[in-house]
């Protein structure tokens, strides 16, 4: 089995489920990882251009190997999907040049794997022998798309595909309608890395270790979808806490930055994160609860309970799951009082409750399930 795998960025600041998945399934098959640009439209700032310019750069590379039979390209796309011509010229070139990176390493009969809808015009292009759509957002209600687009490409690929993987409840009945080889794929987590957030020779990072506790702690990209005002709640509310904020900022912080109390570490290594995390005393989930946020399974949520750490979240459905071992809370004044009882009931035994919750939810085991699905569905193919 080979595997042509559409993902995002493959050098992006945060490990998405994208990667996790990838990297899983090019220990076991041959794999082309596409990078998949073009899901908004670049803004004209420099984080931007920058990206822009080293996607394209990497575009008329040919595929880099970074591991024994994982591979990695960029897709040439022109994000100006409403001209006709621009998305003829994308389907085209873009048919051409994977095409050639098949030829290339050898793939024949690969199978389709599609973690972002836009370049699912590629579905049945490729001689793939399977075509595989991972849905694990809304991607029309993410942050400055063209939501119409998106969501009709959403579809396509749904109807085109032959099997579907969600990732949530929400957008398993959402699509169920559209294809009804359809499968709920919860996100998983790496439990072994994250438990070196309590191992005695685990080290703090100097950066942390001489922060003020309590520490309370979020990890991953600050959006919009993150809701500032009840970080900055927390902030004013109780100076003597620490609000460790780790990751990209991709949004005005400056309410935030007026607070001694507010520290924000930056990006930081993936790999890196159980170490941050044995500094945390509490973490959080401060999402505002919209139309993207409700179907989405938040990686982190998993992350901070396989470190064992006290969790507080607003109330999404995907956490109701973890009921037992999370607090929930909504607005400012919820989540500070939530965070003190966290900090009040928190012991040995709950930290282990934490960890059993998450224990079987792996990447691993998330991508032996995905395998069985394919392999059934390859037999049934081949058997009819």
């Amino acid at each position: 089995m080979e595997f042509v795998y559409f993902g995002n960025d493959w050098f992006a600041e945060n490990r998405t489920s994208s990667h996790h998945i990838a990297t899983r399934l090019g220990v076991k098959f041959p794999l082309l990882y596409v990078e998949s640009p073009g899901l908004r439209a670049p803004k004209v700032n420099t984080r931007d251009m920058r990206k822009l310019w080293n996607m394209l750069r990497r575009t008329f590379r040919p595929p880099q190997a970074i591991a024994p039979h994982l591979w990695v390209m960029t897709l040439p796309q022109i994000p100006l999907r409403r001209f006709r011509l621009v998305k003829a010229a994308n389907r085209i070139f873009s048919r051409f040049v994977i095409r050639r990176a098949m030829k290339k390493l050898g793939f024949h009969r690969p199978v389709a794997w599609f973690h972002v809808p836009h370049p699912g015009f590629l579905a049945g292009q490729l001689d793939d022998v399977l075509t595989i759509y991972y849905c694990v957002d809304d991607y029309s209600m993410l942050p400055d798309v063209d939501s119409a687009i998106i969501q009709k490409m959403d579809v396509q690929l749904t109807a085109i595909a032959d099997i579907v993987f969600v990732s949530s409840q929400h957008l398993l009945e959402s699509h169920k309608p559209i294809n009804g080889n359809i499968y709920l794929s919860p996100h998983g987590v790496d439990a072994e890395a994250f438990a070196r957030a309590s191992a005695v020779e685990t080290q703090i990072p100097t950066e942390a270790a001489g922060l003020s506790h309590p520490i309370v702690g979020f990890w991953g990209l600050l959006e919009r979808w993150v809701d500032l005002s009840i970080l900055e709640y927390i902030a004013q509310a109780r100076p003597q806490w620490t609000v460790l904020l780790i990751g990209r900022v991709a949004v005005d912080v400056s309410a935030l930055r007026r607070h001694s109390n507010v520290v924000f570490s930056g990006t930081i290594p993936y790999s890196e994160l159980p170490r941050w995390a044995k500094a945390i005393d509490v973490c959080i989930l401060p999402f505002l609860v919209n139309s993207l946020i409700l179907p989405s399974s938040p990686l982190k949520l998993r992350e901070y309970l396989a470190a064992g750490k006290p969790t507080v979240s607003v109330p999404l459905p995907d956490v109701q799951q973890f009921s037992d071992v999370v607090i929930t809370a909504s607005g400012g004044p919820g989540f500070v009082h939530a965070i003190e009882q966290a900090l009040a009931t928190n012991n040995p035994r709950l930290e282990v409750l934490r960890k059993m919750a998450v224990a079987e939810v792996t990447w691993d085991s998330t991508v032996t399930t995905i395998l069985e699905k394919l392999d059934a569905h390859l037999q049934l193919q081949s058997h009819p």
